[in-house]
């Protein structure tokens, strides 16, 4: 996922590298990320979970005080690995969103910063996780929720566009809305996350002539936000921080684990307070060597 609601000349240059250039990582930072994720992978075994959400740090999003970029549905009965995170991905060759399985050494690759780096896990109570892995393994659903068109910034209460988070959001509604499948079925789920109380992450871009360079870069878009958003440089997005909040919210018994590493050391911390930035542990977190 690609989000620009930054400086434009830092939103450009992201923009122009979005598409042809991959980040590149020395061995030695590709084997930390490695042993990070397969840290991961080790507690996901032990919880004796099914499926869990996922997020990731990727793009350089603290000028707005946010931490995840990225999110996804992570499941161990996946038929590319298990707990491979299913996921939205906009496809730029063919210009057009996807729907992507990927491992988990994989998925945590995606960061843009191989030094430090943090993921969030979300686990569900038996009956809420079994009700999201139904629709997250059903091919057919995720297919009929994945819209044509993608906006980075897309408006959670428009069918216009989509990002990468919106799709998961409405993938928690088809399956806890119990959402039939149909023509209809992202404005359904949208309607159900309205009824539902669901609050988007609020982006404050500052100054609305920033908002018109968005018409340059053919994933980023206004025309689906309320007018009176727009006036006021604002973009109202799902990230995230937003699903979290939602699922702490509106799920008893919903729990919390997140995991960061520098070259140095995983940090693991239980519970829905964050992590320190710089990955810093705290009393009760557990430290893992990387050396």
């Amino acid at each position: 996922m690609l989000w620009c609601g930054m400086p434009w000349s830092v939103c450009h240059a992201s923009a122009m590298r979005f598409c042809d250039q991959q980040t590149q990582y020395s061995a030695d930072q590709q084997d930390k990320l490695f042993r990070f994720g397969a840290i991961i992978k080790a507690e996901l075994e032990k919880s004796g979970q099914s499926t869990v959400l996922i997020a990731r740090s990727g793009l350089d999003l603290s000028r707005f005080g946010v931490r995840y970029s990225h999110a996804g549905i992570s499941t161990k009965a996946s038929q590319n690995a298990p707990w491979s995170v299913r996921q939205l991905y906009y496809a730029c060759d063919e210009k057009k969103p996807r729907i992507f399985d990927q491992g988990m050494s994989g998925f945590v690759l995606g960061t843009n910063d191989p030094s430090t780096g943090y993921v969030s896990i979300v686990f569900l109570p038996p009956s809420e996780a079994a009700e999201l892995e139904r629709v997250a393994l059903d091919n057919r659903q995720a297919l009929q929720l994945l819209s044509a068109a993608y906006s980075a910034n897309a408006y959670p209460f428009s069918v216009r566009y989509q990002n990468c988070n919106q799709w998961v959001m409405e993938m928690l509604a088809a399956a806890w809305g119990h959402l039939d499948i149909a023509d209809d079925l992202r404005t359904r789920a949208q309607a159900w996350l309205k009824d539902h109380g669901y609050m988007p992450s609020v982006f404050d871009v500052g100054f609305p002539p920033l908002m018109w360079l968005g018409a340059f870069i053919p994933w980023i878009h206004g025309d689906d936000h309320p007018s009176d958003d727009t006036a006021h440089a604002l973009y109202r997005v799902s990230m995230p921080a937003s699903i979290e909040a939602f699922v702490q919210r509106s799920v008893p018994n919903a729990t919390r684990m997140e995991f960061c590493h520098t070259d140095r050391r995983v940090v693991v911390r239980r519970g829905w307070d964050p992590i320190a930035e710089g990955c810093q542990p705290a009393e009760q977190d557990t430290v893992i060597a990387l050396e």
